[in-house]
């Protein structure tokens, strides 16, 4: 044999051993299995009667013997048909219960979370509906101050318009008042004329009258 083939076979032999090494079997149902000393019945029993359902860590795979190592790390030979690569039913079963056990209390935390969803859920719709009346209600307040504004507007226009009608009144007035007083002085002028024009014909009259009444005549009969 050359030394490439003989390294191909040592590799494939340590490829085969760490394979076997990292699996782990399970001694078959209802069976009591001793662990051997040896490959055959022939050898001396080392470990009595592993139960159905032990878990062995396979050391080496013979013809019709498995080396293993037990839970208790005794280190022995067992017949390979009472051997399966998966758990025993009942173990199967167990682990299947627990798994529903499991299931059953997430499915009952699940629920209390959905149960807690659905209060803060409703909460929020209780907060959302007090939030838009709240909001409907501001509205209504903002449309009142704006209402409240404009007419403040309108009012300072209104009353600026006032004002200058009042002071448009008030030169109005005060042209009036200067008429007024012009006429008043005016009439108090004539009402002067008129009263130096009664005395001068009062004056003139009673210059005038006497020259009017008719003279006697001297009676040249008398």
């Amino acid at each position: 044999m050359t030394p490439f083939r003989l390294i191909l076979c040592l590799l494939l032999v340590a490829s085969s051993l760490a394979s076997a090494q990292a699996r782990t079997v399970w001694v078959d149902d209802k069976l009591y299995l001793p662990v051997r000393s040896g490959a055959g019945t022939q050898y001396r029993i080392i470990e009595n009667a592993l139960p159905s359902g032990t878990p062995l860590e396979v050391l080496e795979v013979g013809e019709n013997y498995t080396r293993v190592r037990t839970p208790k790390g005794t280190e022995g030979w067992v017949a390979s048909q009472y051997l399966s690569n998966t758990p025993i039913a009942e173990d199967r079963l167990k682990a299947a219960n627990r798994e529903l056990e499991q299931a059953r209390a997430e499915l009952s935390r699940l629920k209390e979370q959905l149960s807690q969803v659905t209060e803060e859920r409703n909460a929020l719709k209780s907060s959302e509906s007090s939030l838009a009346d709240r909001s409907e209600s501001l509205q209504e307040e903002l449309q009142r101050i704006k209402s409240i504004a404009a007419d403040a507007i309108n009012l300072d226009k209104r009353n600026r318009e006032l004002a200058s009608e009042n002071q448009k009144l008030r030169n109005d007035l005060e042209v009036l008042t200067a008429e007024n007083e012009r006429l008043e002085a005016s009439k108090e002028y004539d009402f002067m004329l008129l009263g130096a024009g009664l005395v001068f014909a009062g004056v003139l009259l009673a210059l005038v009258i006497p020259l009017l009444k008719p003279t006697r005549k001297t009676d040249n009969w008398a």
